[in-house]
């Protein structure tokens, strides 16, 4: 499945397009594993525009806010981290699967974090 990004840095004033490839299931069809390779897509895309000599690179699903949004064609994913933001679709998914998925998915990440009292 192809989709479209946008990334946009803080420290540029125009938007990088990009297109992915991502070889799991078509977005009616997703698991929460196709929404986890699709987030660290999504931030890989950010850093590999601000770093791109950077060949080292480490994804975790955290510190990020995220919302899913109607678009043309489907529904988008937006991230916003301290570098910058990107967008990704549209998608063929009804918005609140998506959501509930990403939910999931970064419910499932925090679970492996340590906890400090």
């Amino acid at each position: 499945m192809v989709f479209d990004l946008e990334i946009v840095l803080r420290d540029r004033d125009s938007p990088i397009a990009e297109r992915s490839v991502h070889a799991g299931n078509d977005a009616p069809g997703w698991t929460e594993l196709d929404v986890q390779e699709i987030l660290k897509t999504m931030l890989l895309a950010v850093d590999r525009a601000k770093n791109p000599a950077s060949e080292h690179r480490v994804v975790t699903l955290r510190g990020f806010s995220w919302i899913v949004e109607p678009a043309s064609g489907g529904v988008v994913i937006a991230i916003e981290i301290p570098t910058g933001a990107v967008v990704a679709g549209p998608f063929d998914i009804p918005q609140a699967r998506l959501d509930a998925l990403i939910t999931r998915v970064l419910a499932a990440s925090a679970a492996n974090r340590p906890v400090v009292h």
